[in-house]
């Protein structure tokens, strides 16, 4: 895969933007690209000033902004590498990224001063906090007194972004970006959705979160569209409110929204204001969740398939099956000794494909090899060559001698609960016999736990014996990361926790 010997990532995204157009809204605050490209050259120009050298890694810790955007751009544009951080990590979950990753810079807020000077202080390789803070006149002044400088020019394959991935399944790792991330950036919004310059992209997940910043921002900016920004978090009210005032063309949400947004009854203002494509990532989407937004709001939802490795979406389906085919510039293969009968796991190649991870010399072997990325993640090949998505690779479980996918159980279940079921969840494990089975924890919508228990026992009583969870446990809520993905890992203690109290 070729890709020009040098370049520098934030030029790149840059360079399209029609000079008068709106690159940024937020709240009432809007910039064109003329204006932005002027912001991240004296930003890089202050970075370059506070001593950050090629390579250095800065965190921007804060809420979603224009200054945000300025601020991580600028550290590309300057030769470093920039990583966002979720801004509502304790202290004590910052501290082990900081350490690990040997950040130069935080570039953070007045409001958390305090507890990152706090933090900060007695560790070995301390970062220099870097406030955007009228109080505090480093950064400002910094910005004030640069000039404009030229982007620093790199190899493509230099970094210049890290993502942290989400930790549904355990630990976070730091996903290493290359510079030359943003050729392929709008691969899947141009050639899916046909986005052009005159589009408006909002994504209610944050920056830090690989879905946002990849689908949203920097393929946005890399078409010369606006992308419009919310310090807020999503809450279903909160992005109806964003898409009747900014106007949206395309909005990006995850499944368990989506839900909210229906059970709230919100969905229906969504039609006829303007939305032409509704995307759905982050984890699967449920059948049903499709079918019922199609029905209040008039416009199909498409569902992406993406990774904090990929940066941007691999795969996508526009059909209420949810098989799924490559985006434009993807390429997919199975591994050539796999039984083709069976979920199998798959490598994707594209230029958004991360060069590796941050010290995980185990998953970077098992993960990386020669451009390509496996995810975790299985998938059945189905006769025309669409692809069905089975789950991670430890959600496909023996049960009574025949394979069974947790995934395929939740969304048979999911589509027989219907509304009267916020979320539910089929895990695997042992009973006392030493055996496997599956253990379903599931969280009724508001005032509809007689409904629900109707639904759930329906649809258990139509799936195969060996299907069938052997437990349902109804719980308050069920965990979630901070990108409203289901927090796998936790699961089986509040299975256990859930016996207890039998």
């Amino acid at each position: 895969m070729a890709h020009p010997p040098t370049l520098n990532a934030a030029q790149t995204l840059l360079e399209a933007g029609a000079d008068q157009a709106i690159a940024l809204v937020c709240d009432d605050e809007q910039v064109s690209y003329a204006a932005l490209r002027q912001r991240v050259r004296r930003a890089a120009g202050a970075w370059a000033a506070l001593g950050l050298r090629r390579g250095e890694r800065v965190v921007v810790l804060a809420p979603d902004s224009i200054d945000w955007v300025v601020a991580y751009l600028g550290v590309i544009w300057a030769g470093g590498a920039a990583i966002g951080v979720n801004p509502r990590l304790s202290m004590a979950e910052l501290g082990p990224i900081l350490e690990e990753s040997a950040v130069r810079f935080v570039w953070h807020e007045a409001d958390s001063t305090t507890a990152l000077v706090s933090l900060v202080t007695g560790m070995a390789q301390a970062p220099s906090l870097v406030a955007d803070d009228l109080d505090d006149p480093r950064w400002s002044r910094a910005v004030g007194q640069a000039g404009e400088i030229e982007p620093l020019l790199q190899d493509a394959e230099a970094p210049a972004l890290w993502i942290g991935t989400s930790g549904t399944t355990g630990a976070s790792k730091g996903v290493v970006h290359a510079q030359r991330v943003v050729l392929q950036a709008h691969s899947f919004a141009a050639g899916v959705m046909g986005l052009t310059a005159a589009d408006r992209l909002y994504a209610s997940s944050k920056l830090f979160f690989a879905y946002a910043l990849g689908n949203s921002l920097l393929a946005g900016l890399r078409a010369g569209a606006t992308v419009i920004l919310d310090r807020q978090w999503p809450e279903p009210e909160r992005v109806l409110a964003m898409v009747l005032r900014h106007r949206p063309t395309i909005v990006f949400c995850v499944p368990t929204l989506y839900s909210r947004m229906l059970q709230n009854g919100v969905a229906q203002r969504f039609a006829g204001q303007g939305v032409r494509h509704f995307v759905s990532a982050g984890e699967s989407l449920p059948g049903a969740v499709r079918s019922a937004w199609r029905a209040a709001s008039g416009v199909d939802i498409v569902s992406g398939y993406g990774t904090s490795e990929t940066l941007c979406l691999m795969l996508y389906s526009q059909n209420d099956q949810g098989l799924l085919q490559p985006t434009p510039g993807t390429e997919v293969r199975f591994a050539p000794d796999a039984d083709p009968a069976l979920p199998r796991r798959i490598w994707l190649r594209s230029g958004t494909v991360a060069l590796g991870y941050w010290k995980r010399p185990e998953a970077q072997a098992d993960g990386f090899e020669d451009g390509w990325y496996c995810p975790g993640d299985m998938f059945l090949r189905r006769e025309d060559g669409s692809l069905e998505f089975a789950g991670r690779n430890d959600d496909l479980l023996k049960i009574s001698g025949r394979w069974v996918s947790t995934l395929w159980v939740e969304q048979a279940l999911s589509q027989a609960a219907g509304a009267s079921v916020l979320q539910l969840a089929v895990i695997g494990v042992a009973t006392d016999e030493g055996l496997t089975a599956l253990s379903l924890l599931v969280q009724a919508a508001a005032g509809q736990q007689c409904m629900a228990a109707q639904r759930i026992d329906t649809g258990m009583a139509a799936l195969p014996a060996y299907r069938r969870p052997r437990w349902v446990h109804w719980v308050e809520a069920l965990p979630l990361t901070a990108t409203g993905k289901l927090q796998r890992v936790r699961l089986k203690a509040m299975h256990q926790a859930a016996l207890a109290t039998r």
